[in-house]
């Protein structure tokens, strides 16, 4: 630096790069450096340019792929300098956005002694996760993976992830001694993508020649190389770029460099570059494709599209099972430069690697963690519950906790590969029901490793915890009491409501009265003595429930009418039919509550357990005021409560699980469900987030439910008695509402007054041309306007006269010209011939 220096190229490692990056800020030099760490950005040094890949990408990539098989846990190997914290701790960035994490983390000196790593090493195995990310440097790295092979840590179950360190020793050697490969089989590694190029292979082919030509025939090219290489041609680009655009080369002095008494540094002798920012300038707009594929700078200062090579060991060489790129954040098969070429697709159903041979010489993807031999015992929170305790309950005696939750807990933990070292802790004081939200926030706050028990999994819980799979349903439903229909003597007529029996036989008589109105005057079977006509009505009225009626319709009103009226008739009588059918064969329960929508319009107090979140659930999600809730800590609670009912201080319904309303209706033959379940939930046990022993449990419970090993559980604990046959399912009554008809009566009603409408517009207009109004006045006595409401009715009432016949004679073959006077002829005249007559009707 005491030579007039106008650029720096390196170094690789960023522990110098941290200390060079500040002198050349100081000189205003650009620096070339192809160190790694993260923590280097041109932020905090303006002069630092990095030309190869940041750690932030290649920790993405380790990252993508520990998520993309599904672990959720890893260990993390790490040289103690600034190059391994900072890029472990990028790796911990990257998994937490994954929900992943880093469960331990050792660093060791670069110095550290054989016996140091051994000790890591079997601190590491007695560890739960068996998915080790390693990094550290070459040296050290393959120590550490030699001595991991003696420890049998290179065997089934684990994963060893290294980073880049390792592909570049295994690009840089040729030849690397069989011990040591054998020793790294099934070892997953990273290395920064360079595209497969003509450039590429003319400077391997150079770089070939000249190492032989050396004696160095063992070292080859690695990316680190064709890093330097375009690093060296972007600071000849840009001083060809800088000489075009007028630049020149200059330094000045600074008074500020000098070394301290008795220092050796010779700072005064270093000089700060005049034109160094525009230099600077010049290597950032570079833009060539050079042998490590495109060099080109963002506004970061970081290379564009960096990618890397996912790569697995196997036998004596190496094989790329895939890529990852920052173009799509993915992992892929497909070659990152292809992909260049479309749009960014982000979803993550387009990942895909090829098939990996593990450590252990195994197809099959390793769990990622195992129970760990010397792990601490597990505190499992359970609620010491006050009733229905065929769930839970504690035995005071032996301090035993038993119930159906524990036996299938227990069962669950029997089918898993590794032991489980574990202890009930009573949660609650066994005089009343425990909050369940204060059990599971214990696990949140780590007072309990896991909460097992009737721990219903809702939305809130789900937040910060993580639930097995549900063993049993739990959705909310209502419970009621009700009286069952007791079928008698008169049990024909609950079918219809007393409203629904009035109506229809008021019906009945109202289009009997409008047919006899249509039919009067021109139909003879509805007329006669008015006891005879009441009679008529009423007959022909209730015979067309059973379409009987043997009265003939002659009007076209009349015959609309009746036809509107028998398709009521039917509709009613087919249900009448289908209620009374379901009534004397099937038990019925009749309940004030039918569904939800009865809860939430009443005003009444609705019971609900202690401890459920049932409570919040009304208030939050059911608009329910809190006041109109209350407590109930026991079956026989729920019992009294029910049968006091809202006017005596009890409750109009409960609100509860369905296990608990099961177990409860088993032995209460006068309460029932109302309506169905209005959630859908489960119970499941609660761990912590992304706990491996809930992603275990769960498999296990479904094999449980798979052997019918859930069900006989279930039938040890939660028997049913004599009466949950008859009313754990609420039947709603079948008796028939008005409300349900409505239509069909006002269609019919409608029919009906249209058709008297009509009917009287007829008659008005005859009686007004059959009798004129000066005859109506010409009567003495009344007034004129009773005089011709009484006449109008009269005239209404008259039998209408016959259609008359005409006889004529006819002499010899000639018919009269001259017809009978008085003939009304309403439609054409029709000769009939008759023998010797000609009938004329009209």
């Amino acid at each position: 630096m005491e030579t007039d220096v106008i650029a720096i190229i390196g170094p690789q490692c960023s522990t110098i790069a941290h200390i060079i990056s500040y002198v050349a800020n100081e000189l205003q030099v650009p620096l070339m450096s192809f160190a790694s760490d993260a923590t280097l950005s041109s932020i905090q040094f303006p002069f630092f340019v990095r030309t190869m890949p940041s750690d932030l990408y290649e920790m993405a990539a380790v990252a993508a792929v520990v998520d993309y098989y599904e672990w959720k846990i890893v260990t993390a190997i790490y040289i103690d300098d600034d190059y391994g914290r900072n890029g472990i701790a990028a790796l911990d960035d990257e998994l937490t956005a994954r929900r992943c994490k880093i469960s331990y983390k050792v660093g060791f000196p670069s110095n550290a002694k054989r016996s140091e790593l051994l000790n890591l090493l079997v601190t590491i195995s007695n560890m739960e996760s068996r998915v080790i990310i390693l990094h550290t440097g070459a040296e050290p790295g393959l120590k550490l993976l030699s001595l991991a092979n003696g420890l049998n840590m290179m065997g089934n179950g684990y994963v060893w992830i290294a980073t880049d360190w390792l592909s570049a020793y295994l690009d840089a050697n040729s030849s690397v001694p069989a011990e040591t490969i054998n020793g790294m089989q099934g070892v997953l590694t990273v290395r920064p993508h360079i595209p497969k190029s003509k450039m590429k292979s003319n400077l391997m082919s150079k770089w070939s020649s000249l190492s032989k030509k050396y004696n160095h025939s063992d070292l080859r090219l690695n990316a680190y190389g064709f890093y330097v290489y375009d690093s060296v041609w972007a600071v000849a680009r840009a001083l060809d770029a800088f000489f075009d655009d007028g630049g020149r080369i200059s330094f000045k002095n600074d008074s500020r460099l000098r070394d301290e008494t008795g220092g050796s540094l010779h700072l005064e002798a270093m000089s700060v570059f005049d034109m160094g920012k525009k230099l600077l300038d010049k290597i950032r707009q570079v833009n060539f494709t050079g042998a490590s594929g495109q060099v080109q700078f963002n506004a970061q200062g970081e290379l564009i599209h960096p990618a890397y090579d996912i790569i697995s060991l196997i036998g004596n060489g190496v094989r790329t099972i895939g890529f990852w790129s920052n173009y799509t954040r993915l992992l892929s098969t497909v070659l990152p430069e292809d992909l260049y070429l479309k749009p960014p697709n982000t979803s993550l159903a387009n990942q895909h690697l090829y098939d990996v041979i593990w450590p252990g010489e195994t197809a099959q993807k390793p769990r990622g963690w195992v129970f760990p031999s010397n792990a601490k015992e597990l505190i499992i929170g359970v609620p010491n519950r006050f009733s229905f305790k065929e769930f839970v309950t504690l035995d005071n005696g032996t301090g035993k906790m038993t119930g159906y939750c524990i036996d299938v807990f227990t069962q669950a933990l029997s089918l898993l590969p590794y032991p489980v070292t574990y202890r009930f802790e009573a949660f609650g004081s066994g005089t009343k029901n425990p909050h369940y939200d204060q059990l599971v926030q214990k696990v949140v706050d780590n007072e309990f490793d896991a909460a097992i028990g009737d721990i219903a999994i809702t939305m809130s819980r789900t937040q910060t915890l993580d639930f097995t799979q549900p063993f049993i349903e739990s959705g909310l439903v209502i419970l009621s009491p009700v009286k069952k229909h007791i079928t008698n003597s008169w049990a024909f007529l609950q079918p219809f409501t007393l409203g629904m029996w009035c109506v229809t036989g008021l019906s009945f008589l109202v289009v009997g009265a409008v047919i006899w109105v249509l039919e009067h005057r021109i139909n003879d079977e509805f007329r006669g003595s008015p006891r005879q006509q009441l009679i008529t009505i009423v007959w022909f009225s209730f015979s067309t429930l059973f379409f009987a009626h043997r009265e003939n319709t002659m009007s076209t009103l009349g015959r609309g009418v009746l036809i509107i009226w028998l398709f009521v008739v039917l509709i009613i009588q087919s249900s009448y039919t289908a209620s009374l059918t379901s009534i004397l064969t099937v038990q019925q329960l009749d309940t004030s509550i039918r569904g939800l929508d009865d809860l939430k319009n009443s005003d009444y107090p609705i019971g609900f357990q202690v401890g459920s979140f049932a409570e919040e659930y009304m208030v939050k999600e059911l608009n329910i005021s809190r006041s109109r809730l209350k407590a109930l800590g026991s079956p026989e609670e729920y019992a009294e409560n029910l049968k006091l009912g809202p006017k005596k201080g009890g409750v109009m319904a409960i609100v509860d699980e369905r296990p608990y309303v099961e177990l409860f209706l088993s032995t209460n033959c006068k309460i029932a469900v109302a309506g169905s379940d209005f959630t859908s939930r489960g119970w499941g046990f609660a761990f912590p987030r992304d706990s491996p022993l809930q992603v275990d449990l769960s498999t296990a419970i479904l094999t449980l439910s798979e052997n019918g090993e859930l069900q006989r559980i279930h039938d040890k604990w939660l028997k049913t008695g004599e009466c949950s046959a008859d009313n754990t399912q609420f039947v709603d009554s079948n008796q028939l509402r008005l409300e349900s008809f409505l239509g069909l009566f006002l269609i019919c009603g409608a029919a009906c007054v249209l058709a008297l409408l009509i009917y009287f517009g007829i008659m008005l207009r005859r009686y007004l041309k059959h009798e004129p109004p000066k005859s109506i006045s010409a009567e003495p006595g009344s007034s004129k306007s009773k005089r011709s409401l009484k006449r109008f009715f009269s005239f209404v009432d008259d039998r209408e006269p016959p259609k008359q016949k005409r006889s004529l004679r006819l002499s010899g073959s000639s018919m009269p010209t001259t017809p009978t006077s008085n003939v009304d002829i309403e439609r054409p005249v029709r000769p009939i011939r008759n023998g010797g007559v000609v009938n004329i009707e009209s």
